[in-house]
C-alpha cells in the first residue's frame, strides 16, 4: 500500500506546477476520483494488520482532506486569475462616449400644431377632440351644409360603411361641444386629421391637418373675430403682412379670409401660392345664427365666432415646401433636412 505521506507529497509538488484550471481538474480526477491512490488504498484496508488499520485509515482520510481542502483554494485562486485576466482583456472604458443612437424629434406638423395650440391658450382656449369617423350630422347638417351642397357628393367626401363619412373638417367638434349646453363662455380648439376626396396637388391633399377655433359669450362681435385673428396671425408670423377678405361659408355669416404674404417668394408669386403671392391661412366667420338657434344659444346677445386653418399648409410655408406631400411621405432623408430649416 502506498504510503499516504508520500501521496500527499507528490500531490503537493504537482500542485505547485499547476496554472489553468484545466490542469487543477485532472489533479482532481488524479487523486480523489474513483480510480485514485487513495480510494484504493482505502478500499484495501482489509488487507492491513488489525492492530495498524485505524491509524492507516486516519492517515488516509487525513491526506483525503488535505488534498480536498488544497485543491479547492488553488481553484478558486485560478478562478479569479482566470476572471481577472478575461476583465482585463475585455475591459471598456464607460466614460468614454459610445455609440449613440439617432435622437428622434417631433414631426413638423405636430410642432407647428402645439406652436398654434399655445398661442390659443393665450387667450384662453381650451383644447377639445372627436371622432375622424362622423355622422353627417354632425359633418353638415348640424353645421348649415344642406342636402344639396356640393360638399356631399362623392366627389368632395370620404363615405364609408354605415352612411358614416370620414369627417371633412374639425368643424364637428364645434358642433358636437355646442350640443352639451356647457355654460358660457365656450372657448375651445381643435386639431386633427381631415380627409377630403380631392385631386392632390401641390398645396392640396386628400388627408391633411386642421386646427379649428371658437368662442361662444355674450357681446362677442365682428370686432372681437378681427382682434382674435390679428393677434393669432401676429403671434405666429411676426412681422409678416396680412389682410382680411371677404369669404362665404355656410357654417358663419359674416364670414372673412385671412391672407398672408407667401413665405416662399415675399409676394412675388410662386408656385407655392399658385403666382398670386398671398396665401389664405384662416377661414373665420361670426357661427351663423342657424347654428346658435339649432343648439338652443337663443339668449340675446350671445354670439359665437369661429376660425380655422390648415396646420399642413401652414407647416408647408414655414419650412418654405413647395410640397406639402413631402411631410407625409415618411422619407427620413428629407426628415433629417428639416432640422436645418427655420423653425
Amino acid at each position: 500500500m502506498e504510503n499516504p505521506q508520500q501521496i500527499l507529497q507528490t500531490f503537493r509538488s504537482e500542485l505547485a506546477e499547476a496554472r489553468s484550471p484545466a490542469s487543477l481538474r485532472d489533479l482532481r480526477v488524479k487523486y480523489l476520483g474513483k480510480k485514485s491512490e487513495l480510494k484504493n488504498a482505502l478500499k484495501n484496508l482489509r488487507e492491513v494488520p488489525a492492530e495498524q488499520r485505524a491509524q492507516v485509515a486516519k492517515e488516509l482520510n487525513d491526506a483525503q482532506a488535505a488534498i480536498e481542502s488544497e485543491l479547492t483554494e488553488r481553484e478558486a485562486s485560478a478562478q479569479a486569475d482566470e476572471l481577472n485576466r478575461k476583465l482585463e482583456a475585455e475591459w471598456v472604458d464607460i466614460g468614454l462616449p459610445g455609440v449613440v443612437t439617432e435622437r428622434g424629434a417631433k414631426h413638423p406638423v405636430r410642432a407647428v400644431e402645439e406652436r398654434c395650440l399655445d398661442v390659443l391658450r393665450q387667450l384662453g382656449f381650451e383644447v377639445a377632440s372627436g371622432p375622424e369617423v362622423e355622422s353627417p350630422f354632425y359633418n353638415f347638417d348640424a353645421l348649415n351644409i344642406p342636402p344639396h351642397h356640393p360638399a356631399r357628393d362623392m366627389q368632395d367626401t370620404f363615405w364609408v360603411q354605415g352612411g358614416q363619412v370620414l369627417r371633412s373638417h374639425t368643424s364637428t367638434i364645434q358642433a358636437r361641444t355646442l350640443e352639451k349646453r356647457l355654460p358660457l363662455p365656450l372657448k375651445f380648439a381643435s386639431p386633427g386629421r381631415v380627409y377630403r376626396n380631392e385631386a392632390v396637388d401641390a398645396t392640396h391633399l386628400a388627408m391633411f391637418h386642421q386646427l379649428e377655433g371658437f368662442w361662444v359669450e355674450k357681446g362677442l362681435t365682428f370686432a372681437h373675430l378681427k382682434g382674435v385673428l390679428s393677434f393669432v396671425a401676429g403671434s405666429l408670423y411676426e412681422n409678416r403682412k396680412f389682410r382680411f377678405k371677404p369669404k362665404f361659408y355656410p357654417y358663419t355669416e359674416p364670414s372673412v379670409g385671412l391672407d398672408i404674404a407667401c413665405l416662399n417668394c415675399g409676394g412675388d408669386g410662386c408656385e407655392a401660392c399658385h403666382q398670386a403671392g398671398w396665401v389664405t391661412i384662416i377661414g373665420a366667420g361670426m357661427i351663423h345664427p342657424k347654428i346658435m338657434k339649432n343648439f338652443g344659444y337663443t339668449e340675446p346677445g350671445v354670439r359665437g365666432i369661429a376660425f380655422g386653418w390648415g396646420t399642413t399648409r401652414m407647416t408647408s410655408q414655414w419650412l418654405g415646401l413647395s410640397r406639402a406631400k413631402s411631410l407625409y411621405e415618411q422619407d427620413m432623408r428629407f426628415m433629417r433636412t428639416l432640422r436645418r430649416r427655420p423653425g
